[in-house]
């Protein structure tokens, strides 16, 4: 798929690559599809002037945009493996990422060297934290270099020997962990560019007609496809004008993104596809409702993207316990251990840092597949409750409760004494609906729970964090604590 991305590039080199939107919403071309090919051209050139060969491994903490794509390229074209460095992840784990993934250069944007230095203190206002610029090693900046910044990569007049790299490493993700064993997931070429054609027949973008969407899963199938790709405005009205003026025929974005655009009266058209958090049926259906003609959810995992996916439509249909999520995707195959669901096929990660290949991942997901085949998610296997000696999986019951007016709802336990918990729902409500009016609607829900109906129902804004900004159960569990201990307090 990246081969193929490269030749595309090529073939139409005025044609526009990249799309950004201006505060009013119109588009502006970030990068034509022959800029964002002479700019992996220049990276690949500079890299293997400075000595980088096929297996070296390379830090890069670059925004998303062409210049991060240009990055891939070029480390594709290498056959080096990226290393990918989140300044949200704190200082501390992302020392312990460098000192497992030992780069032998990190690329950096002037943004991220400014949260390492000069600009930490405005940094840590938005939860962005970087380790001092010397912590990272040999470090080049990628784009404008501004003051303070470390030497730019520049370009080589070096010509580039075109060499076939077999199925090396081809990036690594991290995940989670603590600090001093951080978790991070190895892909290779043939897996990373499995995935990309699962998405690209997935998706199918038509050539000329502009696609939603910021991540890498998106940009390449797109752009191989001839579809220019536009990057989400960051503020949920701009991003309102730019759906309105580009009518695209994909978009991709995240449910926290897509609840702040209906927010904001975005309308949409085409389809309109979502993953990294849980998306209910509601949620999907309000984007149907909003213009789009169909809604997508899509069921994917670092170590597996994308691995299955369902319409609104056939989400709303689904009558049973837990969480439709949809069949698996071609390729990939399904099977259950102790309730956990374990996932492999083409697109799967190699393996783990530092441990041996494995075949299948453990997504930590309790799940079983209904009669059709499809796969039902039955909640985190970690954020069991156990209330009176009854193992209650939150995932099993959420759904039930995302009635209209419920923006979010998530079963999170609460310490009772004793080693027991108390099952408490917390709710946060749509604008414009009362508390009164959502405590009706869920009274039947809340009955059909039978033994895992929950002790206390708080409604309050759910706590958010990482990227893909998901509900923060352990958050979320001491907001609910600390509600029910001021309730009890003011009796």
């Amino acid at each position: 798929m990246l081969d193929l991305l490269d030749h595309a590039l090529r073939a139409a080199p005025e044609k526009p690559a990249v799309l950004g939107a201006t505060r009013t919403g119109r588009s502006r071309v970030r990068a034509t599809r022959g800029e964002l090919a002479g700019l992996a051209d220049a990276y690949a050139s500079s890299l293997y002037a400075r000595g980088l060969r096929p297996g070296d491994t390379v830090g890069v903490a670059v925004r998303p945009g062409p210049r991060a794509l240009a990055v891939l390229l070029a480390l594709w074209r290498l056959g080096l493996r990226g290393a990918v460095l989140d300044p949200g992840a704190g200082p501390d784990v992302l020392r312990a990422r460098l000192a497992s993934a030992r780069p032998s250069l990190v690329l950096a944007d002037a943004a991220a060297q400014a949260v390492a230095g000069w600009a930490r203190p405005l940094a840590a206002r938005a939860r962005l934290a970087l380790p001092a610029l010397d912590e990272f090693g040999t470090v080049a900046t990628v784009g404008r270099r501004l003051p303070g910044c470390a030497p730019a990569l520049g370009r080589a007049a070096v010509r580039v020997p075109t060499r076939d790299h077999a199925d090396g490493d081809a990036v690594i993700v991290f995940t989670s962990g603590t600090t001093s064993r951080p978790r991070a997931v190895v892909h290779t070429r043939s897996g990373l560019a499995a995935g990309m054609e699962t998405v690209a027949a997935l998706i199918g973008a038509r050539p000329g007609e502009p696609v939603v969407g910021g991540t890498f899963f998106v940009l390449v199938p797109s752009l191989a496809q001839g579809a220019p790709v536009a990057l989400p405005a960051r503020s949920p009205k701009v991003l309102a004008r730019q759906l309105r003026r580009l009518c695209p025929q994909d978009t991709y974005l995240t449910p926290p993104q897509l609840r702040d655009a209906l927010r904001a009266g975005a309308r949409f058209t085409g389809r309109v596809w979502t993953g990294s958090a849980p998306a209910s049926a509601d949620l999907l259906g309000r984007i149907r409702d909003a213009g789009a003609a169909e809604a997508w959810g899509v069921y994917a995992l670092t170590e597996l993207f994308p691995a299955a996916a369902v319409e609104s439509r056939d989400k709303a249909a689904f009558e049973g316990a837990g969480d439709l999520v949809g069949p698996p995707l071609p390729g990939v195959e399904v099977r259950t251990e102790g309730g956990e669901l374990l996932l492999t096929g083409p697109a799967a990660r190699h393996r783990y840092l530092g441990e041996a290949p494995d075949r299948w991942v453990r997504t930590g997901d309790r799940a079983h597949l209904d009669v059709t085949g499809r796969i039902v998610l039955e909640g985190r296997c970690k954020d069991m409750v156990l209330r009176r000696a009854e193992n209650i999986y939150p995932g099993l019951y959420e759904p039930a409760l995302q009635v209209p007016g419920v923006e979010l709802a998530v079963l999170v336990g609460v310490p009772a004494g004793d080693g027991d918990e108390r099952l408490v729902a917390v709710v946060q409500p749509r604008a414009g609906h009362a508390e009164a009016q959502l405590r009706s609607a869920l009274a039947g829900p809340l009955r059909r729970m039978g033994s895992a109906r929950p002790d206390a129902l708080v409604f309050a804004e759910v706590p958010l964090s990482g990227r893909s900004r998901k509900p923060d159960r352990t958050a979320t569990a001491l907001l609910a604590a600390e509600r029910l201990a001021a309730k009890e307090a003011a009796r």
